[in-house]
């Protein structure tokens, strides 16, 4: 019985790593798509900015 319990822990802490390594992932994805984002919008904000100041 000992021997299934342990099993039973090695397997529980081996779910629990492979969680964090999905989130990691997950959470990696979000800043690339969060950085093409602000870098895109930041190019047309800029463009924005310049043509009313330009016409000020």
């Amino acid at each position: 019985m000992d021997v299934i319990r342990k099993l039973y822990v090695k397997a529980d802490s081996f779910a629990r790593g492979q969680t964090m390594a999905e989130y990691a992932l997950i959470l990696s994805s979000i800043a690339v798509v969060v950085y093409a984002t602000l870098h895109t919008t930041g190019t047309a904000i800029s463009t924005v900015v310049n043509t009313v100041d330009g016409k000020l």
